[in-house]
């Protein structure tokens, strides 16, 4: 179910440039990475389609929910999770508790969380880690759980802001191979700055810039951007680069 994006305009300060003027965007089904360069408004994008922000105009959706009407709001935090890119936790609990925990927050009942919240950690890679507490994992260790805390009550699309900040490479070959197994049972949306492996996770490129669009099409589509002569292990860099301008990445 696509997550569209109508005439949204956002600006954090009175008088402060837009973070995102006018934007009109729509995030198909499937696995969507999000790129950009710091300041091109990803996170910003991100927290307006988990409803934490509000657009000073424009309005967002996703299929016919709506969190700008009330009646909608409720039904749209279950069907759409987020991870933002510092995930907090609270202190004392173990994993297994704190993802039970993020479960009936979202509207799960007290035991359908606890019994949902095992599998969603081994889905992360964390199963040994379930009775531990939060407080002795590591800061990939913690990525992860952030990242079962949002598949735990079965949403049908997931945001996740700079999910693989932290990670090691096996750690985040884990992630990747995840994002693999969701297609066809959840949507995923990922702004990362990490451009290595789009063709391996991912169906959908859009590249943001200023607040907005430079780019929307599959990998295959972003990749023939990729500068004339350029070697096959850089042709996802090059293309980047040369739809920004040139510009480093």
């Amino acid at each position: 179910m696509p997550l569209h994006y109508r005439n949204c305009s956002f600006r954090y300060q009175r008088g402060r440039r837009a973070v995102l003027n006018g934007l009109d965007l729509t995030l198909p089904a499937g696995n969507t990475v999000l790129l950009g360069p710091n300041g091109a408004g990803k996170s910003t994008l991100m927290a307006m389609g988990a409803s934490a922000l509000t657009p000073r105009s424009g309005e967002v959706a996703f299929g016919e929910l709506r969190p700008a009407r009330r009646a909608d709001l409720r039904a749209y935090r279950r069907a759409v999770s987020w991870l933002p890119q510092q995930a907090t936790f609270l202190p004392g609990m173990t994993c297994r508790e704190h993802v039970a925990y993020v479960g009936w927050l979202k509207g799960m009942g007290e035991r359908q969380a606890w019994r949902a919240a095992p599998t969603a950690i081994e889905r992360v890679g964390l199963a040994e880690k379930a009775k531990d507490k939060v407080d002795t994992l590591s800061g990939g260790q913690r990525q992860r759980l952030a990242i079962a805390q949002a598949l735990v009550h079965r949403a049908k699309l997931l945001l996740l802001d700079e999910p693989t900040v932290g990670l090691d490479p096996r750690q985040r070959r884990r992630f990747l191979d995840l994002l693999v197994e969701l297609r066809g049972s959840i949507d995923v949306v990922v702004s990362t700055h990490d451009i290595a492996d789009l063709d391996q996770a991912f169906d959908e490129v859009v590249v943001l810039e200023g607040g907005r669009t430079r780019f929307q099409g599959g990998v295959a589509q972003f990749e023939r951007h990729a500068e004339e002569g350029c070697a096959s292990g850089r042709r996802l860099e090059s293309a980047y680069s040369m739809l920004l301008g040139g510009a480093e990445v």
